[in-house]
């Protein structure tokens, strides 16, 4: 029995996502018992950046965020595809209202930003969107993960077992 038995926790994913950042997460919340979903578009086959393949399981328009105990958003190229999705971005607000652990590493900070859920708040990212996380009002931090709230972020692959053992505690305590 994993510490995770019973919690359901959601994915996003889209094309160019960072391979390592959605399958290493994927894996370990399986692990620790946790049923995950992915979440996309479209129910399709999608291509990580060094041609990974992952297919989703459901489109994010038939996501109810109620469902789940926490979303995953990896980075890559995808988030900047995710966050023109006004229903990703809803998503991510309702997960976020519920006070329900939102998990996003490199890249993916653009997806809080673009959901406006960041200002104030303290979190980390990949260096080449510092200035993007500042600019939405983000008190950054160059650490391999930052807990604020429910807020938990990580920087690059190389912070996914800091990452992975945030997420779990939050899920967890719970």
């Amino acid at each position: 029995m994993g510490s995770l038995n019973g919690k359901r926790i959601l994915f996003l994913a889209e094309d160019m996502y960072e391979d390592l950042e959605l399958w290493y997460p994927k894996i370990r919340l399986t692990e620790e018992g946790a049923a995950t979903v992915v979440a996309a578009p479209e129910v399709k086959v999608y291509r990580g950046k060094n041609g990974y393949p992952i297919k989703a399981d459901i489109s994010v328009n038939d996501v109810r965020a109620k469902e789940f105990d926490a979303m995953v958003i990896p980075g890559g190229y995808a988030p900047d595809k995710l966050r023109r999705y006004p229903r990703v971005l809803e998503l991510t607000r309702e997960i976020h209202a519920d006070h329900k652990p939102v998990a996003f590493i490199c890249h993916a900070g653009w997806v809080p930003i673009s959901a406006k859920i960041l200002n104030g708040k303290r979190a980390t990212s990949v260096k080449a969107i510092k200035d993007d996380m500042e600019n939405a009002g983000v008190i950054w931090e160059d650490k391999s993960v930052v807990v604020d709230g429910n807020l938990i972020s990580s920087r690059t692959p190389e912070d996914l077992p800091d990452f992975c053992r945030a997420i779990i505690k939050a899920l967890a305590c719970d």
